[in-house]
């Protein structure tokens, strides 16, 4: 079943109020991306880990595509103010990089020749613009193997600076003593 790109963009502009293009490409890539890794979406599991590089509309967007949440510690936001985002197979650890292309905006045109205001040829053209004229995927290598991104659930340690608990293996040891990040 083809996921609908109406509804999913419906659902995101209920969280805004609008529907923008950042939206429009969040969604649009959190398709691109699980389909590069041959996995459907919406996720209902935990197979699909997705690595935004922005936050805001764009990983709203990525959200209500691929289902992946930062509750479900499925959808992680590093944030390097770039529109674009990670997509790892949790069980193959195959990781691809989606971005929109460097001319996207002037591209958006071709799509829309009737519309001479920026923001809605772009809102318009990211709806309709091919997979192909619209985004690229590459395969990258992770920083971090799989298992040490996800971490173990329940594990806990406490910091031996500030005595505060840390969860899910993220303590940096110093000296044989764990410490926060902070």
């Amino acid at each position: 079943m083809k996921t609908d790109l109406t509804q999913l963009l419906a659902a995101a502009s209920s969280r805004h109020s609008h529907l923008c293009p950042r939206q429009v490409l969040g969604a649009r890539i959190g398709l691109a991306g699980a389909a590069a890794l041959g996995l459907a979406a919406p996720r209902r599991d935990k197979r699909l880990l997705v690595i935004v590089e922005t936050d805001g509309c764009f990983a709203d967007g990525v959200e209500i595509a691929t289902g992946c949440a930062v509750g479900h510690r499925t959808l992680r936001i590093e944030d390097y103010g770039k529109i674009a985002a990670t997509f790892v197979d949790v069980q193959t650890e195959q990781a691809l990089r989606v971005a929109p292309r460097g001319d996207v905006r002037q591209r958006a045109y071709a799509y829309t020749p009737d519309e001479p205001r920026h923001y809605f040829a772009q809102l318009r053209g990211y709806q309709i613009m091919p997979d192909e004229a619209l985004l690229t995927v590459e395969p990258v290598q992770l920083l971090q193997p799989i298992r040490q991104i996800v971490s173990r659930p329940g594990v806990r340690v406490n910091c031996a600076g500030c005595g505060e608990e840390i969860i899910n293996e993220r303590e940096i040891v110093t000296d044989g003593q764990p410490f926060c990040l902070s």
